[in-house]
């Protein structure tokens, strides 16, 4: 046993008896389920016969973006059962409301086990996957030694690993990171710069297919609720500032506040990341008319600013706008996904900071499918432009489609190569695709 390999596992071994406390405390403040804690510990395991593969995703996005990946995976094989764990509540109760019922007969939910030694151990005999996909960049070590020590075939998908992230590992543990991406079968990056990255910490044949969370299936809405709130909003130019994050509220109000001057009509719908944040945001509005529709408000002729802390809604209020700033890219968090406001023909505005989608963000502005602001005024100015402007709302829709549909094909793609990684009944190892470390 390495020195890094024997640290990972005295400092897992170390942990594990306050862990559990932890876990009690996190399911008090509702981060955590209190009835499946167990999970969270590597137990209750339930295999079904056949092959399984296990696909893991820590949180909202990342599991949401392997909605179109589970769907391939069973187009291609009709008789597989994939399990899929998720790090958060949100992206268990989100990823519950998504799944196609085809597509949900044959997944199962766990909560991942954390990277405790035994705990890991526990799930991997439990489960015996056949092969494994981790979603981004979740380089837990004594998960992923366990794998190997089983021999289950693992792939890093949709990997993503920021310049400050690959600088810690270098400074603080190259060998350990060489050791562990050395340990995958395949590592596809969502991006050249994170491919780039990856390679010089030890994935030697790491490759860029293209963003995962590109190739999404359109947001899903309730047609009748649609129907209703275009009722009720009638005429008004709608402005959508969605997925915010702190910092990025007192933006769109200020936006809004000059927009108004304009557009005396404007209605501002304000969707935050985390819903938990409505009533906060409510109260930044003020003096101006605000509702909340986690407290049954509605975004009718009185209200000016209308805050959507709900979950899972976005497909309905990206329809219901006339343009969208796309939030995490006014504070520096690296930006959420453009194309999900693209896809449902909503003009696209985002901030200066797209890192996590750079090459996405690129490919928009280059062709005139999204407009990039710095504050308030310039936001503003974009909104106005858009709003008052059919004809340029409507090329931007047109050329971001054309991004959209590029990404269309990676899901088949991945899919392929994750199934390549399962045993062969005829005993001949498993085919490793180009570009696998």
């Amino acid at each position: 046993m390495t020195l890094a390999r024997w640290a990972s596992f005295l400092a897992g071994s170390i942990a594990a008896p306050v862990l559990p406390v932890l876990l009690r405390h996190r399911a008090a403040r509702g981060k955590e389920v209190a009835g499946r804690l167990r999970e969270r510990q590597g137990a209750d395991a339930d295999r079904p016969a056949g092959p399984l593969i296990w696909l893991h995703a820590a949180s909202v996005g990342e599991s949401l973006s392997l909605l179109p990946l589970l769907a391939a995976l069973l187009a291609k094989r009709p008789a597989l059962h994939l399990l899929v764990t998720t790090g958060t509540v949100t992206a268990a109760t989100l990823l519950g409301r998504r799944l196609p019922p085809a597509v949900a007969e044959r997944v199962i939910h766990r909560f991942a086990p954390l990277d405790v030694p035994g705990w890991i151990g526990r799930f991997l005999d439990g489960w015996r996957p056949d092969a494994v996909a981790i979603a981004e960049s979740e380089l837990w070590p004594n998960r992923t030694y366990a794998l190997a020590a089983r021999g289950i075939p693992a792939a890093m998908i949709n990997a993503r690993i920021s310049p400050r992230s690959a600088a810690l590992w270098r400074r603080w543990a190259p060998g350990l990171a060489r050791d562990l991406l050395g340990r995958f079968a395949l590592v596809v990056a969502q991006s050249e710069d994170d491919a780039s990255r990856l390679r010089a910490l030890g994935a030697d044949g790491a490759v860029c297919w293209g963003n995962l969370k590109a190739a999404a299936a359109p947001l899903p809405v309730d047609e009748a609720e649609l129907g209703r709130l275009r009722a009720l909003v009638g005429a008004r130019p709608v402005f959508l500032a969605a997925s915010t994050h702190p910092g990025e509220d007192e933006v769109a109000l200020a936006a809004h506040r000059a927009i108004a001057a304009r557009l005396p009509d404007l209605l501002t719908i304000i969707a935050p990341r985390h819903p938990q944040r409505g009533p906060g945001i409510a109260a930044l509005a003020a003096p101006l008319r605000a509702t909340r529709r986690a407290a049954g408000g509605q975004p009718d002729a009185e209200a000016e600013i209308h805050v959507a802390d709900t979950l899972g809604e976005l497909g309905l209020f990206f329809r219901l706008a006339g343009v969208a700033l796309v939030g995490a890219s006014l504070v520096p968090k690296g930006g959420h996904n453009p194309l999900e406001a693209a896809r449902l023909g909503c003009p696209v505005v985002f901030g200066p900071h797209t890192e996590h989608f750079r090459e996405v963000a690129d490919a928009l502005l280059a062709a005139g499918g999204a407009a990039r602001v710095s504050d308030a005024v310039t936001l503003a100015e974009t909104v106005i432009g858009v709003l008052t402007d059919s004809s340029r709302g409507l090329s931007m829709t047109r050329a971001a489609a054309m991004i959209a549909d590029n990404a269309a094909h990676l899901p088949e793609d991945l899919a392929e190569a994750i199934l390549d990684l399962l045993p062969s009944p005829t005993g001949v190892p498993p085919l490793v695709r180009p570009g696998a470390v």
